[in-house]
């Protein structure tokens, strides 16, 4: 018997539950399981807050794929493309510069969703999502960093804005990172002595007229006051429009300075989704009740946040991990029985309930029917979900962490793994400050979109449009900004670090000849 070529598309719940329930349904001799992933390894995402406040060690929230699914063979690479017709998914190039084609008999889409910003300008530059391990390292440090730099601030206004954190989107994912969030930084601050535990503010914004909707009224309810009493701000029926580096503007007309923004919404479909030729609903996949792809049954399948599942009973399918867990479960007996010759069976699963955690033992759920909140509701969500961490040695590591936490205070390591040089874009709105005169110079801006307006002593000395640049002379010369720079209208701008201007300038002498004759230009006007 020649196996056959299963391949699953995506590493979260859906897609590693696929292959480790194939794994155990197929033997080898009838099936080589093969899964794609950008990471190698699983995130278990419900706790991923935890990593926040350190409450969780880093690593603890993930887990090895090739522990969890031995028998799969794993490809870390970005996918190029999935040809339908012709049954191959294309591997973009990685350490080799070379594709690879990964041809199939079965196929699992378990793609989920991305972080999709368009639309709202300078959030895609400022804000920090929150759906992967690396975002929630991000915000660990971001946050950190805010606490080090307000401890020694002067200045009470700029303070106020480091100290200030808005987190976008009233559901779940929101409620439980503003909730770690604010516990976080209130303990945190008695390691600070000069940042009183008043001056931090906590602004969650919802767009619903009460947050986690998904919850019963009462609940909702309930979490709000908890929420309120602990100190965070509640902006309903609002929602951030767009950001800057200093603030969070919403469509009330209200600005909030921050320099810290968390978007847990909106979603949209990955890219390669909206590239497939086939059948779709609202950008999703659509799925018949066997999770077949509609127009590609017996050879492609879907689940996760990515497909469209219409079950037997009509009803449509939530994208939870619960429900996610149990489509894998389902694909995976389906995909067995088409192999075999045996009858596929449709996805029924109406969910056992909702768990939402509030920080500082409390939290919010609805198991079977039964409403509860409070500490008795803390320990049902952290034991639940305990008993779902996959593999034993995550129950102990994860389990222990806890432990630790009720004896040990605040960990305030700061772990910083991105580039000290890097090439960003950024994004103004009218008469924000890019720099000032006397500022120490760190980076090359180039204008994408917009003007600016150069100032020396006050007095308006140019007017920059797209295409051109500036900052070039600080950098070249190492002396303090001779000009004040400020947005005319909303600008978009790439910013060079200064390492990597000095790389540019060390092996391109063009480029240092133009920018050495547009110095002398510039330092001779008025």
């Amino acid at each position: 018997m020649t196996p056959k070529k299963i391949v699953v598309v995506g590493g979260g719940f859906a897609g590693v539950y696929a292959a480790r329930h194939l794994e155990r349904i197929l033997r080898p001799e009838e099936a080589q399981v093969s899964l794609v992933n950008r990471e190698n390894y699983f995130v278990f995402q419900p706790l991923l807050p935890e990593v926040i406040s350190g409450s969780i060690g880093l690593v603890d929230t993930v887990s090895p794929i090739r522990r969890l699914c031995p028998r799969t063979r794993l490809y870390t690479r970005e996918i190029e493309s999935i040809d339908l017709e012709r049954q191959i998914v294309t591997l973009a190039p990685a350490v080799r510069p070379r594709s690879i084609e990964l041809p199939y008999d079965c196929l699992v889409l378990a793609l989920g969703t991305v972080t999709d910003l368009s639309g709202m300008p300078g959030m895609a530059e400022h804000a920090i999502p929150f759906r992967t391990l690396g975002d929630a390292l991000r915000l660990r440090n971001r946050v950190l960093l805010a606490l080090e730099e307000a401890d020694n601030e002067a200045d009470p206004e700029f303070r106020r804005h480091l100290l200030t954190f808005v987190v976008t989107g009233g559901g779940f994912s929101g409620v439980e990172v503003v909730a770690e969030l604010n516990d976080f930084l209130r303990r945190a601050a008695r390691h600070f002595p000069n940042i009183p535990p008043r001056e931090i503010r906590c602004v969650l914004v919802h767009s619903g007229e009460k947050i986690l909707p998904e919850m019963s009224p009462g609940l909702a309810e309930y979490a709000q006051r908890i929420l309120s009493r602990r100190g965070v701000e509640l902006k309903l029926k609002a929602r951030v429009i767009r950001a800057t580096q200093d603030s969070a503007f919403l469509n009330t007309g209200e600005a909030i300075h921050t320099r810290t923004v968390v978007s847990t919404v909106p979603s949209g479909p990955v890219p390669l989704v909206a590239s497939l030729e086939c059948k779709k609903e609202k950008g999703k996949l659509l799925a018949n009740p066997f999770l077949e792809l509609e127009g590609h049954q017996g050879r492609v399948w879907v689940v996760g946040d990515c497909a469209s599942i219409r079950m037997a009973d009509g009803s449509t399918a939530l994208p939870t991990a619960q429900h996610a867990v149990r489509e894998a479960r389902t694909v995976a007996g389906n995909i067995a029985a088409a192999l075999r010759g045996g009858q596929q069976q449709p996805f029924a699963f109406s969910g056992l309930g909702k768990l939402g955690s509030l920080g500082h033992h409390s939290a919010v759920a609805e198991v079977l029917g039964i409403r509860m909140s409070g500490l008795p509701a803390w320990f049902l969500w952290r034991s639940v979900y305990w008993m779902k961490m996959p593999g034993l040695e995550r129950k102990i590591r994860v389990g222990l962490d806890w432990m630790a936490g009720l004896v040990f205070g605040t960990e305030l390591v700061q772990l910083r793994i991105q580039a000290s040089d890097n090439i960003t874009a950024e994004h103004f709105e009218p008469g924000e400050l890019i720099f000032e005169q006397g500022d120490t110079g760190d980076r090359l801006y180039v204008i994408r979109k917009g003007s600016v307006d150069v100032l020396r002593d006050g007095a308006l000395v140019a007017h920059l449009a797209a295409g051109e640049y500036f900052g070039e002379m600080a950098l070249m010369s190492t002396a303090a900004r001779t000009a004040t720079v400020r947005a005319a209208e909303p600008t978009d701008l790439l910013a060079v670090a200064k390492g990597d201007f000095s790389k540019l300038l060390a092996n391109f002498p063009e480029f240092r000849e133009g920018l050495t004759d547009l110095a002398i230009k510039r330092t001779a006007q008025p």
